[in-house]
């Protein structure tokens, strides 16, 4: 069964640099590659913060797999104290 997952990041607290942000989101778009993205996103040029966010569908041992290696191996190596990973039902309503 295919679980609707959202993974979103900021950098708020200014821990990277411009450059840095860039290489991380490039190394997540490149760790979830093998995913179907169907949406991904980020916070206004002209904000003094920078967020992302990526929205797929997997199953859960694929989630669980995102979970438990990419995501703490981003952490460790772009120094971040965490990466949010939200896992929900999608309910199509008419």
């Amino acid at each position: 069964m295919q679980k609707t997952a959202t993974i979103q990041i900021g950098n708020t607290d200014n821990k990277l640099t411009q450059q840095e942000w860039s290489q991380f989101v490039e190394e997540m778009n490149k760790d979830i590659s093998m995913l179907e993205i169907h949406f991904s996103g980020f916070s206004l040029p002209d904000k003094p913060w920078q967020n992302a966010c990526w929205v797929f569908c997997a199953s859960e041992v694929i989630i669980d797999t995102i979970r438990k290696t990419i995501l703490p191996s981003l952490c460790k190596e772009f120094k971040q104290e965490s990466i949010a990973l939200t896992v929900g039902d999608t309910e199509f309503v008419s």
